[in-house]
């Protein structure tokens, strides 16, 4: 999706138009984003640091084995409990508190972000329909919370 060159055209999602990926705005910006990780975030490696720390054990950045969902990775995994959790960028999955929209070539990152925001909707169902449990994380969530959460759903009371 995301590998197409300037001014190619690519798919956004299923729910979307064909849209045609704009020339970055500048040779920083295009830099920038670049280096933009995909897996092994900071935040995303102080949740799995915390998770280790209260004994839980996952798989990481880790293909859901669920029809249609081959190119959808979760960031931890709990394979015998089916619990996929994601470490959401406030950036780029729109988050309600932090998000932000690009000025430039902003019709382009609208469509593209709104994109994300289906695409993480359809990966929740379709988890669901298959008997996962999902947990979404923001990026800037507390990490004990978070892990909270995450432990809540991993270990059930009574399950220590």
């Amino acid at each position: 999706m995301t590998d197409a060159t300037p001014g190619e055209v690519f798919v956004l999602s299923r729910e979307t138009h064909v849209v045609h990926r704009p020339h970055p705005s500048s040779d920083g910006v295009s830099d920038r984003m670049s280096r933009q990780r995909r897996t092994g975030t900071s935040p995303e490696l102080a949740l799995r640091s915390e998770l280790h720390r209260r004994g839980l054990r996952f798989r990481v950045d880790r293909t859901v084995d669920v029809d249609g969902l081959r190119r959808r990775r979760a960031d931890v995994v709990f394979t015998r409990r089916r619990i996929a959790v994601f470490v959401d960028g406030c950036f780029w999955h729109a988050c309600p508190l932090h998000a932000t929209s690009p000025k430039a070539n902003g019709e382009w990152w609208a469509a593209k972000l709104a994109g994300n925001v289906a695409r993480d909707r359809d990966t929740d169902a379709r988890l669901a329909a298959a008997g996962w449990t999902v947990v979404r994380v923001w990026e800037h969530e507390s990490v004990q919370e978070a892990a909270d959460r995450v432990e809540g759903v991993a270990r059930p009371a009574g399950n220590a």
